[in-house]
């Protein structure tokens, strides 16, 4: 009975580390290169192949060592200092190291820095919007990046910042191999070239519109994959991506429907799955648009849609409404004085149309997504039922969309009217959602020159050492870009997500998306035996 029993737990254990691990991804990635890209399709393939100097807690915002073991700031938080991991290696064998990191760090922060490839087309526009600014620039959060010695990195503050260690925790930072970025070129990142970190899983290939398909990184100093190969597909319909599932052509899947709850509980081969709510999704209103640049006509927009019955109707239950950009886990950060929700009053809309010059109203471009994400898991049926809803007030809407890449393009240099958009917090602070829409340089969206006081307020709120002092400042924060009103808040959901269930060991993160070293296969495998 003893050998039967030791044999048996052989086979489960040589099969958990095997087999091809298939995920159905809801879009293609814009890039493989980190730092380069805000969109959670592109850091959900970026998180599997490149770790950060600091990492979270599986399933928490709670910060955790990864690249760096320990770090901490000087007295009054102007400067951070990093400890680093010895003895890991990047996939292609080259050591990482304090070098590695200034090499990474620079080329982001400094656009004067050769290893930048801006001349190719990079941007690393998260170290603005994120970050403050580059080298030099006024409101830039980073004033110098030093290496101490070879496992020491300690980076310098033009002011203090309380924040940091939580937002290089974000995904976007992931440390890459500076010997392959240097061969590689304006190749690196691509579908042609090759992507190179320390994280769980190797780059294997890139199918554009299709695949990428990587291979388990055996010699990783964290918790080593149990899958040899995982492949990450880009289906953008989320029907197609359900009835793959269904039919075992893919292992896990997330971003599905709210509707499609019902269908995963019925079916005894699958498990549902609900990612934890930490999101937004909005309506964008830009100020460039010569109607959306009266404020009376944005209040009229925002008392115009029925908020609350639209997320009724598309989101099964998993979403709440309220005024707040940031999600409810982070309520210390909004103002009392704020209403709760919007007030849904066509009439008072109408009204406020006809002060602003507009009695029979106008003609406007509303664009939805072209993909599902957790915030807006049914785009362009949303987007419908609130046309319908401006149509009553005499707000006549064009409903457009485009391919995904072109659509981020377009919106952040400022060319969509009306939109919808949302965000996925990639780190456990306030600071993420109000820097991300609101930093000086992450307006260009709506058009708007937010006021001086809204930055003072931005640092203040960095800078508290307390959560009293840092939620004054959001309080106040909240209640200025509440009144501005370019930027509706509409939903913040919980999203659906589920396997097949032989998936074992899968924890969702708040966040966009977790590595999958933790998934094992081994019904999947044993079936194949």
């Amino acid at each position: 009975m003893k050998k039967r029993a030791l044999f048996a737990a052989l086979l489960c254990s040589s099969a958990a580390a095997s087999g091809t691990l298939v995920v159905a991804g809801s879009g293609e990635p814009a890039t493989l290169e980190s730092a380069n890209a805000h969109d959670s399709v592109t850091m959900h393939v970026q998180r599997q192949i490149y770790d950060r100097l600091i990492n979270v807690k599986p399933g928490s915002t709670d910060l955790a060592p990864g690249l760096a073991t320990s770090w901490a700031p000087n007295k009054d938080a102007t400067s951070w200092t990093f400890t680093l991991r010895r003895g890991v290696k990047f996939h292609d064998g080259t050591p990482f190291n304090a070098d590695a990191v200034v090499f990474n760090l620079r080329r982001w922060w400094d656009k004067s820095d050769p290893n930048g490839l801006r001349d190719q087309g990079r941007t690393f526009s998260i170290v603005a919007d994120l970050l403050g600014g580059y080298k030099g620039e006024k409101n830039a959060i980073i004033k110098n990046i030093v290496k101490v010695n070879d496992s020491v990195v300690r980076v310098d503050l033009t002011r203090p910042n309380t924040v940091f260690p939580v937002q290089m925790s974000a995904s976007y930072w992931g440390i890459a191999s500076p010997a392959a970025i240097k061969a590689q070129g304006a190749k690196y990142g691509t579908p042609q070239g090759t992507a190179v970190g320390t994280g769980p899983f190797v780059f294997g290939s890139w199918r554009s519109g299709d695949r990428v398909t990587l291979r388990a990184n055996t010699a990783y100093w964290g918790s080593k994959p149990k899958v040899d190969t995982l492949i990450i597909r880009s289906i953008k319909d989320p029907n197609q991506r359900l009835n793959e599932l269904r039919a075992g052509t893919v292992d896990l899947v997330g971003d599905l429907q709210p509707d499609d709850m019902k269908a995963i509980q019925a079916d005894k081969n699958l498990v549902l799955y609900k990612r934890p709510s930490f999101n937004l999704g909005y309506i964008g209103l830009n100020n460039r648009n010569e109607y959306l640049k009266n404020p009376k006509v944005r209040q009229a927009i925002s008392m115009a849609i029925n908020r609350r019955a639209v997320v009724d109707a598309f989101w099964s239950g998993l979403g709440r409404t309220d005024t707040s950009i940031v999600p409810p886990a982070l309520g210390w950060a909004t103002s009392s004085k704020v209403p709760a929700d919007y007030k849904f009053d066509p009439a008072a809309a109408k009204k406020l149309l006809a002060e602003a010059g507009y009695p029979n109203g106008f003609t406007l471009d509303f664009w939805y997504m072209p993909i599902t994400r957790s915030y807006f898991p049914q785009p362009k049926a949303s987007a419908e039922a609130m046309a319908a809803d401006l149509a009553d007030v005499g707000i006549k809407v064009n409903l457009k969309t485009e391919d995904w890449a072109k659509y981020l393009d377009d919106l952040f240099a400022g060319r969509l009217s009306m939109f919808q958009i949302g965000l996925i917090g990639d780190y456990g602070d306030p600071d993420y959602f109000y820097g991300a829409l609101y930093n000086p340089t992450s307006t260009n969206d709506i058009g708007w020159n937010a006021p001086a006081e809204l930055d003072t307020l931005l640092q203040q709120a960095r800078s508290g050492l307390t959560r009293q002092a840092r939620a004054q400042a959001y309080a106040r924060i909240h209640e200025l870009t509440y009144n501005a009103g370019y930027r509706i808040p509409l939903v913040h959901s919980q999203s659906v997500a589920a396997a097949r269930s032989y998936v074992k060991g899968w924890v969702l993160s708040p966040f966009s998306s977790e590595p999958y070293n933790t998934v094992s296969l081994v019904g999947k495998s044993w079936k194949k035996k």
